[in-house]
């Protein structure tokens, strides 16, 4: 399926959203890293800047694990490497933030 053609005006402001966006999680996930907002909290939100973002980056930003202890965290929870905080299930959720807590 071909992309459509967008006018000059339309494709500023696509770029435009799609660096709010960015912005957005980056603020979200700088928030994580400080210690102002838990994984539990995170999982909680219901907006889709919290919903988008990748599972082992909302796990990266917790102080203390990297890219090795988010991916044995995720193993441990059942979680796909491609999954996203809003397609998580409520068994997935309680098993990370049993494991991050643990």
């Amino acid at each position: 399926m071909a992309l459509p053609k967008l006018t000059p005006e339309q494709r500023q402001a696509a770029l435009a959203k799609a660096a709010e966006i960015r912005t957005a999680r980056a603020k979200l996930l700088s928030e994580v890293k400080a210690g102002a907002l838990s994984l539990e909290q995170l999982l909680d939100r219901d907006d889709d800047v919290a919903k988008r973002i990748k599972v082992s980056q909302a796990l990266r930003a917790l102080p203390g694990i990297g890219t090795v202890k988010a991916a044995q965290l995720m193993a441990q929870a059942d979680v796909d490497e491609a999954r996203r905080l809003g397609g998580l299930g409520a068994q997935q959720r309680r098993k990370l933030i049993e494991a991050v807590g643990s």
